[in-house]
């Protein structure tokens, strides 16, 4: 997916503006396994996915308990390191060879301040990424796993073939034994 796109997509800005938001980013193409973000490490550049598919996890106990997972578009950044300049809590890991846009969180800020199309796009990111967290958290509360199955499926299907299942049962708030089990009653 285009940068261009994909910055259009979040709030649609001036070719000026567009403009001056491509000049300062930076392709980058990184191979599956690649730990973009690691927690307990500041990374406060915003990345958008070009080509790929990444997850977001946190460890505890021992496991890896997957809460997010982005693919072509997606907007991946820490955002307690973005706005705080604090160590994130997150590990985000490609789960398959990608290419992603590089924003650096310097550039923007001063973009942010010379720029009130830019600023606006900034604003509304920020937004976006909000409602992202509330809508992943709000039905893990309130939704059985057989429903979060059933929204994975009619959302991201190809999330099946690209992600492996212990990743997805994670993301699901369940156990890969559980995932299984719903997989089966739904054939």
């Amino acid at each position: 997916m285009d940068l261009r796109d994909i910055i259009n997509s979040i709030y649609p800005i001036s070719e000026k503006s567009m403009d001056r938001l491509l000049s300062c980013s930076l392709e980058l193409g990184l191979p599956k396994g690649h730990r973009l973000l690691e927690a307990g490490k500041i990374e406060s550049d915003i990345f958008f996915i070009k080509r790929g598919i990444v997850r977001a996890y946190v460890s505890h106990e021992g496991k890896d308990i997957t809460f997010w997972i982005g693919k072509e578009g997606a907007t991946i950044m820490s955002l307690k390191s973005y706005v705080k300049n604090e160590a994130g809590y997150e590990t985000i890991e490609l789960m398959e060879d990608s290419l992603l846009y590089c924003l650096k969180r310097s550039d923007l800020y001063r973009l942010f301040e010379e720029d009130i199309d830019i600023a606006n796009w900034g604003r509304k990111l920020a937004e976006l990424e909000f409602l992202r967290a509330e809508e992943k958290l709000i039905p893990l509360l309130f939704t059985t796993a057989s429903e979060r199955y059933r929204v994975l499926l009619e959302r991201t299907p190809d999330l099946l073939q690209r992600i492996p299942l212990e990743c997805l049962a994670s993301y699901l708030g369940i156990t890969p034994v559980s995932l299984s089990r719903i997989r089966a009653k739904l054939k």
